[in-house]
């Protein structure tokens, strides 16, 4: 089995990074499951170029247009390793979105977070985020 090819962005403000909270599937197959939070981001689809990728992800999930994207680490993820890209977005608030695409009528998006980063590390700029945290770590 081959691993999914994923991304992920970082979006930082005020020295925050934005995270989801999702909710993983239960044992019926429905979106009622554990929660955690993730970067925003997901697999790339047929022929997608990772940039392309990481700007459709931080649209459909978060709501917000990327203005620039630019690599900044992989990272190992349960579905597949991940590419992280430092995103700049416009200004505005988040809005959670929606998954179109599941065959059950729950959401596997529940909410938005930001989360505080180390003062040191959110001023150099130079941020490595875990890309997957349990609901309990935040």
């Amino acid at each position: 089995m081959t691993e999914r090819r994923r991304v992920a962005a970082v979006i930082i403000r005020d020295g925050c990074v934005l995270m989801v909270r999702e909710r993983g599937q239960g044992p019926t197959g429905r979106h009622d499951g554990p929660e955690y939070w993730t970067l925003p981001g997901g697999g790339l689809e047929a022929g997608e170029e990772p940039e392309d990728a990481v700007r459709r992800e931080v649209a459909e999930e978060v709501g917000l247009r990327a203005l620039s994207v630019r690599y900044a680490y992989d990272a190992p993820y349960p579905s597949g390793r991940t590419s992280c890209f430092r995103v700049e977005v416009e200004p505005g608030e988040p809005v959670l979105g929606v998954d179109a695409d599941l065959t059950c009528d729950c959401p596997r998006m529940v909410g938005l977070i930001w989360v505080p980063l180390s003062r040191g590390a959110a001023a150099e700029g130079q941020v490595m985020v875990a890309t997957l945290l349990s609901s309990a770590e935040v």
